[in-house]
């Protein structure tokens, strides 16, 4: 072989397996899949198997957030824990994820019975799509269910008007 062609030939290798390892490292997490009975922390957070858990692609009002129904105030934060805890309790909850969120927490999508936990809440009117379910959301909006019933705020306006101290 020619210099050229084998400088060549080692630069092309190189960059291929440099490909490789940025592909490899930059992948994400591997994706865990844990089922067992779901403690519910609030609307869109859950502990499983001893690791907490927010659901992926949802946000629910937050436990001491207060929304209107009827010119009534409703403790909407925590109707939406309700709601999680009734779906979880049907039996095995399986989650399914591999990121985690900025408090470390496993962001997931859980199933039980074969029903998608995360679309069932967004449809039910208990939390808003935040990065999915979208079209579940618009069918809780037509249909005035939980949260859309009345008038809310969403739950990240919300935290930012009531901010914690810690998390």
């Amino acid at each position: 072989m020619m210099p050229q062609r084998r400088q060549n030939l080692v630069v092309s290798i190189v960059v291929l397996l440099s490909a490789a390892i940025l592909l490899f490292v930059f992948r994400g997490a591997p994706q865990r899949d844990i089922t067992g009975t779901a403690e519910v922390i609030d609307g869109d957070s859950l502990r499983l198997g001893g690791e907490e858990m927010r659901l992926k692609g949802i946000d629910a009002p937050e436990l001491s957030q207060i929304c209107k129904v009827s010119g009534r105030e409703t403790p909407c934060g925590r109707e939406a824990r309700a709601a999680l805890r009734k779906l979880t309790a049907s039996g095995l909850v399986t989650c399914v994820g591999g990121e985690r969120d900025r408090y470390g927490r496993l962001l997931v999508a859980c199933r039980v019975r074969g029903i998608d936990i995360n679309a069932a809440m967004v449809r039910d009117g208990q939390a808003v799509a935040f990065g999915g379910y979208e079209r579940e959301e618009s069918e809780a909006k037509a249909a005035f269910r939980g949260l859309w019933a009345g008038e809310f705020e969403r739950p990240k306006d919300w935290r930012k008007d009531h901010p914690r101290n810690s998390r």
